[in-house]
């Protein structure tokens, strides 16, 4: 049993776009499912969608390519783990990679980019940068 679905989903998005896959499918939780939103928001991703088979949930991922073929993610990290949680105030949370790239922040409103955690005015815990 995982202990860390979003670092698995956040793996297999890593692979799927080193091979250049067009789509990927991750075990769904709402948490995974949510952060998902935030990236294809952001554009990182092109869409995904909830599957059931049987009783298992499914999410499938459209990744997004550019058009000489390349990936649009160039480096997905899993910040805050079981082991090490690790949470930020409002004020903490500021810009990473200079704007070019984003934080998905889960808060007390939802789980959300970081910018739009700042101007929400909560903080929460870091669960992966993206750029």
């Amino acid at each position: 049993m995982l202990n860390d679905l979003i670092a698995d989903g956040l793996t297999r998005i890593r692979n799927a776009a080193l091979r250049k896959l067009d789509t990927t499918k991750l075990l769904h939780s709402n948490v995974v499912e949510a952060t998902l939103g935030v990236l294809a928001s952001k554009g990182y991703l092109e869409s995904f969608n909830v599957v059931e088979e049987g009783n298992k949930k499914f999410i499938n991922v459209v990744l997004k390519y550019d058009e000489y073929g390349r990936s649009v993610i160039h480096e997905i990290k899993r910040v805050s783990s079981p082991g090490r949680r690790v949470y930020q105030g409002k004020d903490d949370i500021k810009r990473f990679k200079n704007g070019y790239g984003t934080i998905v922040v889960s808060t007390s409103k939802g789980v959300m980019s970081g910018i739009d955690a700042h101007k929400a005015g909560v903080g929460g815990e870091i669960l992966c940068t993206i750029w």
